[in-house]
């Protein structure tokens, strides 16, 4: 009898173990570039959810501050110690993980770029990144800012006699994101105002971006760039912009500018639609950041192109997924933006995507 006993206890652990075994789960690893800002938690949930949705486990680990390179280095050598069936990795610097990443080529680890990626990583050594396109979400921009109706207007009554300005206001010409954003609001919205005044549009402002007019200037959109990437430059830029002549509208590329168009204007009181020094400047900015939704709220602002970082998420674990099983996928893959104003941005499919 115990014999019998035995080999049932037996058979019963096999088949627990058997069962086990079929329920384990691929395993996913993502290391991003921070944790504790509501950005990372963004992305945090949206790569939950894709995990549920195709049933793989994930980690999520990132350093406390974006600066901590080595933190990150260390989580990265953790979770190539656990053999991941894939790593989704947002890189602070390409240069510190390239043995990580040589590592994991040669584990036959597939690797997912997401957010910024990992740009100029060793060949072969990323698969697929899961990034905003930045020149389609400053080209959304563009296409916003130019059909406010006051805008347009403004445009069209344009002459070469009584010219109008347009500020693009950039944190820098060096940047991959910065250049991205800048180029495609350049380019759309000298297309949109070219169906107007053709041959009357021109670029200035910066040797990257100018593009002479044609003709006789109608609708000058002007590139500002500030000295430094700190906040005090910023003010000092927004402060100068905020004196052309003529000037009608800006757009703000990121968190930096437009912190310095709000202290360049009272925390953006100034801005405000019937009372303000500024009232009849129309802006439009990028990004999210509780002074920015406030601006956008009291129609300070116009509104907002906002990044999804819920979708950077989730397609960074759709194409890992999509990696270990050997599918062909696209190197790059756009994960998309939004355009926020007063009257959406409370709306569920927007308020997840504006961190503070």
């Amino acid at each position: 009898m115990k014999k019998i006993i035995a080999l049932v206890l037996t058979l019963v652990l096999a088949l627990g173990c058997m069962a086990a075994m079929a329920e384990e789960k691929p395993y996913v690893a993502l290391i991003s570039k921070g944790f504790q800002h509501q950005f990372w938690q963004t992305v945090y949930a949206g790569a939950t959810q894709a995990a549920e949705d195709l049933g793989v486990t994930i980690t999520f680990d990132g350093p406390a501050s974006e600066s901590d390179i080595a933190s990150q280095i260390d989580m990265l050598n953790a979770a190539l110690a656990k053999n991941p069936a894939a790593l989704c990795l947002a890189a602070l610097d390409t240069e510190s993980v390239v043995e990580q990443l040589l590592t994991a080529k040669e584990k036959g680890i597939p690797v997912i770029g997401f957010d910024s990626g990992v740009p100029e990583a060793p060949e072969g050594c990323i698969i697929s990144t899961a990034s905003t396109d930045n020149e389609a979400a400053g080209a959304v921009g563009a296409e916003k800012l130019f059909a406010v109706p006051e805008v347009n207007e403004k445009i069209a009554a344009a002459t070469a006699e009584a010219p109008v300005t347009v500020v693009c206001f950039s944190q820098d010409a060096t940047s991959a994101s910065i250049i991205g954003r800048t180029t495609g609001f350049l380019e759309k919205f000298k297309a949109l105002c070219e169906e107007v005044h053709a041959g009357g549009v021109a670029i200035t402002g910066h040797d990257r971006y100018n593009t002479a007019a044609e003709g006789d200037v109608v609708v000058n959109i002007c590139v500002v760039v500030p000295a430094t990437t700190n906040n005090t430059d910023a003010q000092t830029s927004a402060q100068g912009l905020l004196n052309m002549e003529n000037l009608i509208a800006v757009f703000c590329s990121n968190e930096l500018t437009v912190g310095g168009l709000l202290s360049a204007t009272t925390d953006g009181s100034d801005l405000d639609r019937e009372n303000g020094k500024y009232k009849d400047l129309v802006v439009v900015g990028f990004d999210a950041g509780a002074n920015q939704k406030a601006a956008v709220r009291n129609q300070w602002f116009y509104g907002s192109v906002t990044q999804d970082p819920y979708m950077i998420g989730y397609y960074a674990v759709e194409l890992a997924v999509k990696a270990m099983n050997g599918e062909t996928i696209d190197e790059v893959v756009d994960t998309g933006c939004q355009f926020y104003t007063y009257e959406n941005i409370d709306d569920e499919a927007i308020a997840p995507l504006l961190y503070d």
